[in-house]
């Protein structure tokens, strides 16, 4: 079954700002949360799909992300050199709706609340910037990455407690995470202090971990940059984050993409660009070059009699191949005529002959200067 539309799932317009989208969320989980809504079978369902479009739109990457691409933005798939660069804790993306539950369903007795203490957490997402040359933007490359982060304790398997023992349910608690205090008319509930809010202790901390059922680690991956990639281009790696606390799910490593500046060729979008210096007699009779492609070929181009600077001629499919496939761009030469220096007394003789002689064949020229006499003319009258 195809995935809704993230603004469709929250009743909200496309492109709405951040608030509005806090607004249609808030209202949505309101109506959705499985603790109101017993009787209905769905409920619990479409409440994980209103977290997940949430998940997605409140972050302000993946939504521009989403609002070009859709739901392709986000699928699974596997991806350097020079540049790349690790950023930890870009986002906890699996704690969507952490920010406001608490004031719709947590605090109150009887609030319908989350009952029971978080017996693990999530890991977070990671990033990863990632350097690529244009030829490596061009073809795709096989890479391997450092990425220092966080894996399960292999001494106690993750639990956090010594020999891998599970943990215990908190006495003071007893399992639910929070203590109810009275004050006046009123009862307080708070999260409990002895197990932070877990409702579970370890009363045997493991010694290669204390506690926490994760140690810090450098692992080596390999991930594939597919050919047709651009600054800004995002590569999910699913459960290759930070390990979750005391066993919890792994989160994700995002690799972000940034394509280096090229002494040749620039690149718009799928197109590329290469300007080619000719001289003026080139420029004034025509002739012949030959053009560097990015795959490190040559093709010969013809040059018009007459062609003046910044003319393109463009190359048929021999830009930058597209990421979704779909054939590649273009290569455009754009042609800047060199005014000849250092010139020779013999040269500069023959270039006032030939100034001499062309006074008729500069179009552009003389229209310009025919209007400027017609313009002192008028002033002067």
């Amino acid at each position: 079954m195809a995935k809704r539309d993230y603004y469709d799932v929250l009743d909200a317009d496309n492109g709405s700002d951040a608030a509005a989208l806090k607004k249609a969320y808030r209202r949505k989980v309101k109506e959705l949360h499985p603790d109101q809504n017993q009787d209905n079978p769905n409920a619990e369902e479409q409440f994980k799909e209103v977290n997940e479009a949430y998940d997605i739109l409140k972050d302000p990457e993946k939504k521009a992300a989403y609002d070009r691409y859709g739901h392709a933005a986000f699928e699974g798939g596997t991806g350097a050199s020079a540049g790349g660069g690790f950023r930890p804790g870009h986002g906890d993306f699996g704690s969507a709706f952490s920010d406001v539950f608490d004031d719709l369903f947590g605090g109150f007795a009887g609030g319908g609340g989350r009952r029971g203490g978080q017996r693990a957490t999530r890991g977070s997402d990671l990033r990863y910037n990632l350097g690529v040359t244009l030829e490596e933007a061009y073809i795709g490359k096989q890479a391997t990455i450092s990425v220092p982060s966080s894996v399960g304790c292999d001494t106690c398997n993750g639990t956090g407690a010594e020999g891998g023992a599970e943990p215990t349910t908190c006495p003071t608690c007893s399992g639910m995470g929070k203590v109810r205090a009275q004050q006046g008319f009123f009862t307080v509930e708070r999260g409990c202090p002895t197990c932070s809010g877990r409702g579970q202790i370890i009363k045997n901390p493991c010694g290669s971990c204390a506690g926490a059922g994760r140690v810090q680690k450098e692992r080596s991956l390999n991930v594939s940059i597919p050919a047709g990639v651009e600054t800004g281009t995002r590569i999910r790696l699913a459960a290759e984050g930070e390990a979750g606390l005391r066993g919890g799910p792994t989160g994700d490593l995002y690799i972000f993409i940034e394509v280096q500046p090229h002494e040749i060729f620039e690149r718009e979008n799928q197109n590329l660009f290469c300007q080619i210096p000719i001289s003026m007699a080139t420029a004034a009779i025509g002739g012949e070059l030959e053009a560097p492609t990015l795959d490190g070929g040559r093709s010969r181009v013809k040059v018009p009699t007459g062609v003046q600077t910044d003319k393109q001629l463009r190359l048929r499919g021999k830009g930058m191949p597209s990421l979704r496939g779909g054939g590649a761009g273009d290569l455009y030469i754009e042609l800047a005529v060199e005014t000849p220096v250092n010139l020779t007394a013999r040269q500069k003789e023959l270039l006032k002959e030939f100034e001499e002689l062309s006074s008729e064949n500069n179009p552009a020229s003389s229209d310009f200067f025919s209007k400027v006499k017609s313009f002192w003319e008028d002033v002067k009258g």
